[in-house]
């Protein structure tokens, strides 16, 4: 069966299915199951009916509340909608941020620029977290048959910062993790030269994709955060995130597969 990293919609320009990667003891991630996207408040008819075909059925959305009232998602049948927004909007979320503050250990890497110390907050704050369970909560409980897409507006940073956790969860590779982050800029060089690039062309992009630690140092600092903050991803998942590691072991079993094709 031939899969698409790429999802050609009119109304998106950044559609991606997550699945293909290979981890680090031979599995890989099961294409078809979760997507990542820019905007969805521009969907036409007929990419609602794609969403049908692909049997997406939960919609993840990151952004605030007031981009979520001003650009509301255009939902497509049987589409169920969550509120998972990563920035604190009310009082009380922003006093909690205050209240807690941003939890920095010692040795925990020290982020020079301001993407990074940004990728770097957004990691360690309660309101942050609390979005993330809510969409690995999606994820666990999601029927085989079925798929979620998760999305910010531009489908980069905040979208880059969940797609992270979720390939780390999976056990896929920094350097795989870093090149499907920075996927997002190639798009929108095609995008802005008014053209969808194939299947093929986004296998070549990646291939060649030469990501250094200047490419992609926010969401490669987000990685060494997290070994070095909580020790493992695992350990991320159970004390951060609030599951037990048995979800964990869960969560893999349903989203890894022995090969390539699935």
């Amino acid at each position: 069966m031939n899969h698409q990293r790429l999802i050609p919609l009119s109304g998106t320009v950044n559609f991606r299915d997550g699945g293909g990667y290979p981890t680090s003891d031979g599995a890989f991630v099961r294409w078809g199951q979760f997507y990542r996207s820019d905007s969805l408040s521009r969907l036409s008819e007929a990419d609602q009916k794609e969403l049908q075909r692909l049997n997406v059925t939960v919609d993840c959305d990151l952004r605030s509340l007031g981009e979520q009232k001003d650009y509301p998602d255009r939902l497509w049948p049987q589409a169920r909608f969550f509120d998972c927004h990563i920035y604190p909007e009310s009082q009380e979320e922003y006093q909690e941020q205050t209240r807690k503050g941003v939890r920095f250990w010692r040795g925990v890497p020290k982020m020079t620029s301001y993407l990074d110390q940004i990728y770097q907050r957004v990691l360690l704050t309660p309101v942050s977290q609390r979005a993330f369970t809510k969409v690995f909560e999606q994820l666990l409980t999601l029927p085989e048959d079925q798929a979620l897409v998760y999305h910010c507006s531009a489908g980069k940073d905040r979208t880059g910062i969940v797609s992270t956790l979720l390939l780390m969860a999976l056990g896929v590779s920094d350097d795989l993790i870093a090149r499907d982050y920075m996927l997002t800029n190639k798009l929108y060089d095609f995008a802005w030269q008014k053209q969808h690039p194939t299947a093929d062309q986004l296998s070549q992009t990646i291939a060649k994709m030469n990501v250094t630690q200047g490419d992609a140092t926010a969401v490669l600092g987000l990685i060494k955060t997290i070994r070095v903050g909580w020790g493992s991803f695992d350990a991320f998942f159970v004390k951060a995130l609030g599951f037990k590691k048995s979800q964990l072991e869960q969560l893999r079993k349903r989203y890894l597969t022995s090969t390539s094709k699935a």
